[in-house]
């Protein structure tokens, strides 16, 4: 859901009056929140169930450890490029329509990516999946808020939490399963083909049962900042994914050092943009919160380490420790169910008394964490077994589920209610971009201390090694993490309307937040105050 400046001469999208939202009565709300939740879950598990079929893939396709990067980092640039922009052109054009759309461009690029003859092939099928889940997924939220009233949001919201818990444990068993199973002999292809009955009824079935939903006075597409942002991460990411392979070339120092300079062109470019029309495409008036700044930095910096970890974990259990897909796969359950029970103590009972602290104890947990799995690696070497990474994967996972469930509402607990939209935009969109540079730095890291001609009984030391390394970085961004979070609001609160971003015009809301926003229970949650 994205907001307008009142003061902006930008002409509505549509002079058509959007198709008003389903009554409250009216049962055909629950099949879209169904519909909608089924587009996300689809999204959240085509992440984890392709990193767990990643050795699988690099076996039967030959593809390089460059290649291997790009079908988990191109996915991830593709879809944090174009988040911004895919919820814009939801605004603009209705949210059902562009919704749709990503879901028929996610379903094509999965038939593609399962049909690729080579890597070359999956890789770029991988960039396409990203760019329309870019417009699938940031619809997601904006049709809630347009089909459901203020009081039933929070149900709703809940259930989004049961979704992302269960993609999280489904994505790496399903991802396993599928590739064990070797269905039809197709290997790996199935986790992408799975995707296309799923896809075609939530086509079909969103067709009849969503409600379409427009910005009464939606902003125009910043084509040139989409481009800005596309360049900068582009010069940034591709030399750390091709540089240790092509021996670090002088120019791709040069690429990551005009990166910078493209960057800062954009941010030039849209305090101009915001200045002449009000249509930038990153409102950098938020940046003014002190607490969404530092929390839009721990969101990038949290990415990044996350990015790294779980690629390097696949690598290191199936190619370092020669385990199954399958047994991979199952290791990893005690750390979704850990991150999933955290998350809901951490919203429910710990946040509302401790605030910040909890997050923080959180990145010091998950540090914790990562330094135990770094001496069982080192103590039980190459005979490490799956119940004895267990303990130090439970650590991670409350670690990490006192971080995720609170940290939105965190940064966004002084951001005025009519830029929330917004800066939920930005949020997704940075941790994206962390999460693809994680991705990118993997050749530094990891494969950065691996030589890459290693004879067959050198390869599983070798990845335990780099493993190690790799995680040392891990630990390392979870202190950055902890002292970034001061910078946070400290202690819980109740969120007051009608806070405004220094300096802002008065905005005028979209047709999905026109409901009067009295004060009630039901749509109260713990907020964050200073």
């Amino acid at each position: 859901m994205t907001y307008t400046d009142s003061t902006s001469g930008s002409p509505p999208a549509s002079t058509e009056p959007a198709a008003p939202a389903p009554a409250p009565g009216d049962r055909r709300r629950w099949f879209a929140l169904a519909i909608v939740m089924t587009a996300a879950f689809m999204d959240l598990v085509d992440v984890t169930i392709v990193n767990i079929a990643i050795p699988t893939i690099q076996r039967d396709e030959g593809a390089s450890f460059s290649q291997i990067q790009w079908i988990t980092a191109g996915y991830a640039l593709a879809f944090a490029a174009g988040l911004i922009t895919g919820g814009r052109l939801g605004d603009i054009h209705g949210r059902k329509r562009i919704f749709l759309l990503g879901v028929g461009g996610f379903t094509l690029a999965s038939a593609l990516c399962g049909l690729a003859v080579n890597p070359e092939m999956l890789v770029a099928s991988r960039i396409l999946q990203g760019a329309t889940a870019s417009l699938m997924v940031p619809q997601v939220l904006s049709i809630v808020h347009a089909t459901f009233p203020a009081h039933e949001r929070g149900k709703v919201f809940g259930l989004f939490g049961a979704i992302v818990g269960l993609g999280a444990v489904s994505g790496p068993l399903l991802g396993a399963l599928l590739t064990e199973w070797n269905l039809f002999g197709l290997e790996w292809r199935p986790i992408f083909l799975i995707n296309l009955p799923v896809g075609i009824a939530a086509l079909l079935l969103g067709r009849r049962y969503i409600s379409e939903s427009k910005a009464p006075r939606a902003l125009k597409l910043d084509l040139v900042g989409v481009g800005l942002v596309t360049l900068g991460l582009l010069m940034l990411l591709y030399p750390l994914t091709r540089g240790r392979e092509l021996g670090w070339p002088l120019w791709g120092y040069l690429m990551m050092a005009g990166a910078l300079v493209v960057l800062a062109v954009l941010v030039a470019y849209e305090r101009g943009k915001g200045a002449r029309d009000g249509s930038p495409l990153i409102e950098l008036s938020l940046f003014r919160v002190k607490s969404f700044a530092a929390g839009i930095a721990v969101q990038t910096v949290f990415g990044i380490g996350l990015g790294i970890f779980f690629l390097v974990w696949t690598l290191y259990m199936q190619v370092g420790l020669g385990w199954s897909a399958l047994r991979a796969g199952l290791t990893g359950v005690p750390f979704s169910i850990a991150v999933s029970v955290a998350a809901g103590l951490s919203v429910q009972l710990l946040v509302p008394r401790f605030g910040r602290k909890v997050l923080q104890a959180g990145a010091l947990v998950m540090a914790a964490g990562v330094l135990l799995y770094i001496w069982e690696s080192e103590h039980y070497g190459m005979g490490i077994s799956s119940w004895q990474m267990a303990l130090p994967l439970v650590v991670m996972g409350v670690g990490m589920g006192l971080i995720v469930a609170p940290l939105t509402d965190a940064v966004l607990s002084e951001v005025p209610h009519a830029h929330a939209g917004s800066a939920s935009g930005l949020i997704n969109t940075v941790q994206q971009m962390g999460n693809a540079l994680g991705l990118g730095l993997v050749s530094v890291v990891f494969f950065g201390v691996i030589d890459e001609r290693l004879a067959r009984g050198e390869v599983g030391p070798a990845f335990a090694d780099g493993f190690q390394h790799a995680l040392g970085w891990v630990a390392a961004v979870m202190g950055l993490i902890f002292l970034l979070m001061f910078a946070l609001p400290g202690r819980p609160a109740q969120h007051v309307d009608g806070a405004e971003v220094p300096g802002e015009p008065e905005p005028v809301r979209d047709d999905a937040a026109v409901e009067d926003r009295k004060p009630q229970a039901e749509d109260r949650k713990p907020q964050f105050v200073p």
